[in-house]
């Protein structure tokens, strides 16, 4: 029997995309003596060779236009202890940076203290699609945190979860 080709509603779609985990990132950048950012949780891995990434950012973002003013832009992999990170740069219209510990990349983009990790980019290319942006980044530095109990944020079903510890034989 075919499936029916009726149209989607959106919070269905959006209820069915919430079943899959995904890890919270926060997209900065610095220009004009001004730090930006914004939370991400659409990020991921497009190329090793040249080494590329991506994230998708809403067409309308107050912030993603300073970031391609930039050219450059840092993903920061948010720890499981950020959630307050991540919902304070999620925020529009207020001080995302206020109380927020931060240095620059080798690139100049700001790296949100206590992340997982870092990942320092110039913007590659750019794709409309739908209502969102597809970004590209090259990536030109990184930076692996070697602390091995530290976990991800990670979201799913609307809500911030945590990895359930396991053993491992």
């Amino acid at each position: 029997m075919p499936l029916s080709s009726t149209p989607i509603a959106p919070l269905s779609f959006r209820k069915a995309l919430g079943h899959y985990a995904s890890g919270i990132t926060v997209i900065t950048s610095h220009i004009d003596g001004e730090p930006i950012g914004f939370t991400c949780q659409s990020f991921h891995s497009v190329s090793m060779s040249p080494p590329l990434v991506s994230f998708s950012v809403m067409s309308g973002s107050a912030s993603y236009p300073r970031i391609r003013q930039a050219g450059r832009f840092a993903v920061n992999i948010l720890s499981g202890d950020q959630m307050a990170i991540s919902n304070q740069f999620a925020r529009k219209g207020t001080d995302k940076w206020q109380g927020v510990e931060w240095q620059h990349s080798p690139l100049g983009n700001p790296i949100i203290t206590g992340s997982l990790h870092w990942i320092d980019c110039e913007i590659h290319a750019e794709h409309a699609a739908g209502d969102h942006l597809i970004v590209i980044g090259e990536v030109k530095a990184l930076d692996l945190q070697e602390v091995s109990t530290a976990q991800p944020l990670l979201y799913f079903k609307g809500q911030y979860c945590n990895l359930a510890a396991q053993d491992v034989a």
